[in-house]
């Protein structure tokens, strides 16, 4: 995958959701030429650190970690025989755990939040803190049958304000040769309800200007990557909307939606954009926030 050398890393609880999360990963891991390497966070030294000074047999929870990697590792292994795949229980919080995993990553990958009463370690509000913070991709793998199994033949990027040279153009036409499928290249656009029609630039046909405007902008964004990768056949649209509304209903075709990670300072530290919030609570197939390396 070009800049992509590092394992792929999974987080694993057991859940359903990861279990998905780990057959899209293994799937990505082949289709890449990558390491993949799953990770258990497990707390069960801090309540039964006792045993351990003993040296009695293992704690119960070392038991469920071993049994949940293990299980794991076999899954992926059953699905494509010649990975190589590597498992490993860390002693720490789910959130902690994957952004230190992270930089020395390809990528993070987790699933999404279950439908059951029991929500795995790592759903959830994890994967939500993981995508704001860390320094590699985060790939949250959510949506429909469809967009999991990746029948649509296409990929699906947003480009925001940031778009030139940006990670997230990268990592979207990489992904789209990789797979030797479509790219639809989105930006979203909207006329401003205070603007007036006595503004010099837009008399007779604001809308029009808008959409221009949406227009270069999508070109400057992905023109250069474009011209890298000539195989690849790009879609471009400008649409009218709420880009997080936008993305989100055509995500609906699409098997993986690229955005880049428009973080902001918030109270509680760093926070992902709205575009990148909504897109993983709704969107209908795995979503990939991009930071942008410094």
């Amino acid at each position: 995958m070009g800049m992509m050398v590092g394992p792929l890393v999974v987080g694993v609880d057991g859940s359903d959701g990861s279990f998905r999360a780990l057959d899209w990963a293994a799937d990505e891991a082949a289709l890449h030429d990558l390491p993949l390497r799953l990770v258990y966070a497990s707390r069960w030294e801090r309540y039964e650190g006792t045993a351990l000074v003993l040296n009695l047999e293992r704690p119960a929870g070392q038991v469920l970690a071993d049994n949940i990697v293990g299980a794991a590792a076999e899954r992926a292994a059953l699905r494509h025989a010649d990975l190589d795949v590597a498992t490993q229980v860390l002693g720490d919080d789910p959130e902690t755990m994957l952004l230190r995993e992270g930089q020395s990553a390809s990528a993070v990958i987790v699933g999404s939040r279950g439908r059951g009463a029991f929500t795995g370690l790592l759903l959830g509000s994890v994967g939500l803190a993981v995508a704001a913070r860390a320094h590699c991709p985060v790939i949250v793998v959510r949506g429909d049958k469809a967009g999991l199994e990746g029948t649509h033949e296409r990929i699906l990027l947003g480009v925001g304000d940031s778009a030139k040279g940006s990670e997230a153009v990268r990592f979207a036409f990489r992904e789209a040769e990789a797979r030797g499928c479509a790219l639809d290249a989105i930006r979203a656009w909207r006329c401003p309800a205070h603007e007036t029609a006595d503004h010099p630039l837009l008399a007779g046909d604001p809308e029009r200007y808008h959409a221009e405007r949406a227009s270069a902008a999508l070109s400057e964004g992905i023109d250069e990557e474009s011209g890298e990768h000539p195989a690849v056949r790009v879609r471009r649209a400008v649409v009218e909307g709420p880009a997080h509304k936008v993305l989100v209903h055509r995500s609906a075709a699409a098997d993986l939606l690229v955005i880049g990670a428009q973080r902001r300072q918030g109270h509680l530290g760093l926070q992902l954009g709205r575009v990148a919030h909504a897109a993983l609570h709704h969107a209908a197939c795995p979503v990939a926030v991009v930071p942008q390396s410094v």
